[in-house]
């Protein structure tokens, strides 16, 4: 056994998505669409989208919460995995960005499960706070937005999903492709600073994964 994580060389890369990859064709088709922007690498990996799912079904999810939407693969592949009852809520601030997944809601039969809130998301994390219900009603929480805010976000992601419900946090290893721990951008230190918020944090059991650019999950006690 070793020790360290396995670094995927492309071919390993390739041969992983060979032999475990099952992204539904409408996923694949708005992973398609969004390839060609040039900030394309916003967007999670297909691997990735397809463990959350996992996530969301092994846990029996039916609230949950998306900090940072982009053009919508993260949610479409959570809101898929959901039952008829399921929902998100999906939290971005760019017409723009979320518009270009919109249709692929629609394609999917899901758009029903997904409730799109184009503002700062602090604030609609707040007016989830206020509603009766709020606190401690959603099951799951993904992160994936500004670094500046990721602290605020846990906060009140804390108080917004139930014990026993998990928060999964993106980009805890690397931004960019380039890891935190080389870098000194405003970004890479506020992931930092996060990185050591959460791992003092007796409120949460913690791991940290290796998948993508590192993904945090956070089950709250």
């Amino acid at each position: 056994m070793s020790p360290r994580n396995l670094a995927l060389s492309p071919d390993v890369h390739a041969y992983l998505l060979g032999v475990s990859l099952r992204e539904p064709p409408v996923l694949a088709a708005l992973r398609a669409a969004t390839a060609p922007r040039a900030e394309a690498g916003m967007q999670i990996s297909p691997e990735q989208g397809q463990f959350m799912a996992l996530l969301v079904r092994l846990m029996g999810a039916r609230r949950c919460i998306e900090v940072g939407t982009y053009t919508g693969y993260s949610a479409l592949a959570v809101a898929l995995a959901l039952p008829a009852d399921g929902t998100i809520v999906a939290c971005d601030v760019s017409e723009e960005f979320t518009q270009v997944g919109r249709p692929f809601w629609r394609e999917a039969g899901v758009a029903d499960k997904i409730t799109l809130r184009i503002q700062p998301a602090l604030a609609t994390l707040d007016e989830l706070l206020a509603l009766p219900g709020g606190r401690g009603g959603y099951d799951f929480a993904f992160v994936d937005a500004d670094k500046d805010n990721y602290i605020p976000y846990y906060e009140r992601l804390l108080q917004l999903v139930r014990t026993g419900g998990l928060i999964a946090i993106d980009n805890t290893l690397a931004l960019s492709s380039v890891p935190i721990l080389h870098l000194e951008t405003p970004a890479a230190i506020a992931m930092k600073a996060f990185n050591a918020h959460v791992h003092q944090d007796a409120r949460v059991d913690l791991s940290m994964l290796p998948i993508g650019e590192g993904l945090t999950l956070l089950r709250v006690l």
